[in-house]
């Protein structure tokens, strides 16, 4: 047996059980050990001789491992075509939901300065109340009736620019009754 054989093939079965930790499926983790072998042996030359072959080789196998997350993240996951449903196949449409936050930061932005600061401090960066009132070096009263009005006024500006965008695409503005 080879050097090469002789220091890979007795770390097989840990890489096996670190990739089926990583992946959570025998087949996927199977597959990552595979590829990961094949990248020790096509780069065996690259490897330093006082190096550690096993931290080598789970260096490998863990880069390898979040290539394919990421990839598998980017793409969707895998299913064969015979195995799927159409619900497995569609996904929702997502174009909406940018042209929805573009409009909520427009009316974000029409805000008054005093309002859209307490809205933003409490609905985005999840400052309490307190916490806000000091940032802002005001009583906690001041937040509250100022994100009040800003809920209040949002709402409104939001409910303009639908009412608006109805009316020039010749659709009648049906609103809402609470």
């Amino acid at each position: 047996m080879s050097d090469m054989g002789r220091l890979i093939e007795p770390l097989i079965p840990a890489l096996r059980r670190y990739a089926r930790a990583l992946m959570g499926d025998a087949a996927s983790a199977d597959d990552l050990v595979q590829d990961c072998l094949e990248r020790t042996i096509s780069r065996w030359h690259q490897r330093r001789d006082d190096g550690d072959t096993r931290a080598w080789m789970f260096t490998i196998l863990h880069n390898l491992a979040v290539n394919r997350m990421r990839q598998t993240t980017r793409r969707g996951r895998h299913i064969e075509l015979d195995d799927a449903d159409e619900s497995a196949m569609a996904e929702p449409a997502h174009q909406e939901d940018g042209m929805r936050e573009t409009d909520i930061m427009a009316a974000v932005n029409r805000l008054p300065e005093d309002q859209r600061s307490v809205l933003l401090l409490i609905s985005v960066e999840e400052l309490s109340y307190a916490d806000a009132a000091r940032v802002l070096d005001v009583p906690i009263g001041t937040v509250m009736s100022r994100l009040a009005r800003a809920r209040e006024r949002l709402r409104r500006l939001m409910q303009d620019d639908t009412a608006a965008a109805a009316h020039v695409a010749g659709r009648p503005h049906l609103r809402s009754v609470q």
